[in-house]
């Protein structure tokens, strides 16, 4: 198996990551998934912003871990989990880097929820 590409945040894919500021809910299945004032907003290129949320502020008695992986040269690899409340929508609906690179060792032991794969995902200042 060839060595997965590695590659360094900069000016032509930039990423950046900080405090989001406010308070972020995720709900999914008509349930809280995970409720913070801790979270990070990861903006990556042009890509659109991504709230990370400390796994201490997600309810992970709600969420199942897949065999679903996934690697990015930025980031490192993905692990994922799904959100058996809210049906098969939210199959790897949740991601996270536990290893991540150095470059963005702040989201270790932080996850994402994709967007179209929970009821919403509120912020607020």
């Amino acid at each position: 198996m060839p060595d997965k590409p590695v590659k360094i945040p900069g000016p032509d894919h930039p990423i950046t990551i900080t405090p989001q500021g406010g308070r972020v809910i995720v709900t999914a299945g008509g349930k809280v998934i995970a409720d913070s004032r801790r979270a990070l907003t990861l903006q990556e290129a042009s890509y659109p912003a991504v709230q990370y949320i400390p796994r201490e502020d997600v309810d992970m008695q709600q969420l199942s871990r897949t065999s679903h992986a996934s690697y990015c040269p930025y980031k490192g690899d993905a692990a994922y989990y799904s959100i058996p409340a809210a049906g098969p929508r939210a199959e790897n609906g949740v991601w996270t880097y536990e290893t991540p690179y150095a470059a963005v060792s702040a989201i270790a032991g932080f996850l994402a929820f994709y967007p179209d794969r929970v009821d919403s995902i509120d912020v607020t200042r």
